[in-house]
């Protein structure tokens, strides 16, 4: 490892700055899922274990650079405290100055403090070095347990990191474990499940994939631009016609590379998209004209579970289907089933994320089977496009 965790840090009296992502959901100033509260928490116990003063550093929303009480990160009190098991989260108005100063001063014996949203000032997003030093000012070390964010060269992102000793907090060094054990160094053969409806937006992914794994199965609405670049027709079905040809140089790279592509080989069609719509399983290449593919069949989940059987590491980013619809997630939940089982046998690493497949494994049950469910959306998607992380970086400097 490249970078520092909190075993290599001396805590003692150090008011540890941690970058933490609490951009939670939220309906009439109440958390609605407090998932990743929740897995922020043994960072600060850790912390406070060691005898640090952990100040939390994080932003909520959008609010460009202006103070937006709606997006006040004073809401998330509540809810911070009962993940704590009832620990005093003191609350400061400003993440820089007078009123952060003065809440860390008045710190008591594991009290955490949380600083007012990052993004209230206009420096954060543009990486200023100046807010990225009034940060800093506040504490003698940094901790950056924000991998979610870690896309981002913000100033509490990547600019303070250079500023303190530093280092990754357990949810950050249990994402990076995670991917480097799934991309970096893995169990071999290799197989990556990638859906979603478009090909233009996984480009990059797709492309940095095949020269990575043993196996890349494509899946979701993003498959119909495969199957009709091979002229397969699809139906009505969603697919981006004008992407033939670069699903085609796609195909191309990943034979030259050693990966075998696998898609579907029998497909659930159906002339309505909605709940219990009626449908039929047809062959690859029957889709009826006014119908459109919203499920793999059972052929297709025997061929992708057979892979499953055959690898050892498995990255999954993508649902099979409309898995938000029933029947339309029954390849889904089939694939994730197996997946898990494998895991729990010890014969498969699985490592999944983005927001529809955490989504789609919650809803198969079968998430807490897998070996990591990465909780960053865009940083996940980056790191499996092999790009570096403005946040992980500057870990490493």
């Amino acid at each position: 490892m490249a970078w520092k965790t909190l075993d290599d840090m001396t805590l003692a009296g150090k008011v540890a700055l941690v970058r933490v992502d609490l951009n939670v959901p939220m309906e009439n100033g109440v958390v609605t899922d407090a998932t990743r509260i929740d897995r922020i928490v043994p960072t600060i116990r850790d912390i406070l274990a060691k005898g640090g003063k952990p100040v939390l550093l994080a932003h909520f929303g959008r609010p460009k650079g202006v103070v937006v009480p709606e997006m006040s990160l004073e809401q998330v009190v509540p809810a911070l405290e009962a993940a704590l098991g009832g620990m005093k989260v003191r609350f400061a108005s400003d993440c820089i100055g007078g009123p952060a100063k003065e809440a860390v001063v008045a710190m008591g014996a594991n009290e955490v403090v949380l600083l007012e949203n990052t993004r209230f000032h206009a420096g954060e997003e543009k990486n200023d070095a100046m807010l990225a030093a009034s940060m800093a000012a506040l504490g003698d070390i940094y901790v950056n347990d924000a991998f979610s964010a870690a896309h981002r060269a913000h100033a509490s992102t990547e600019g303070i990191a250079h500023l303190l000793p530093n280092c990754a907090g357990r949810l950050m060094q249990a994402e990076l474990s995670a991917l480097e054990a799934a991309l970096g160094n893995p169990a071999r053969p290799v197989v990556a499940v990638v859906g979603g409806a478009k090909v233009s937006t996984k480009l990059e992914l797709l492309g940095n994939l095949v020269t990575k794994v043993n196996h890349l199965v494509i899946v979701g609405g993003m498959a119909n631009t495969f199957l009709v670049a091979q002229g397969v027709e699809v139906g009505k079905s969603l697919a981006e016609r004008d992407m033939a040809e670069t699903a085609l140089e796609i195909l191309k790279k990943a034979d030259s590379s050693g990966c075998s592509i696998h898609l579907p080989k029998d497909v659930v069609v159906a002339r309505e998209f909605k709940a219990g719509a009626a449908s039929e399983t047809v062959a690859v290449g029957a889709c009826p004209v006014d119908a459109m593919i919203l499920d793999a069949g059972p052929a297709t989940v025997a061929a992708i579970t057979a892979v499953f059987v055959a690898s050892r590491t498995l990255i999954w980013n993508g649902p099979l289907g409309a898995f938000e619809i029933e029947p339309f997630d029954a390849a889904t939940n089939a694939t994730a089933k197996k997946a898990a089982e494998l895991t729990i046998s010890g014969a498969l690493v699985s490592v999944a994320g983005g927001g529809d497949t955490v989504a789609a494994l919650n809803k198969a049950g079968v998430a807490e089977a897998f070996t990591y469910i990465s909780s960053a959306g865009g940083a996940f998607l980056e790191w499996m496009e092999g790009k570096d992380l403005p946040g992980v970086a500057a870990l490493k400097a």
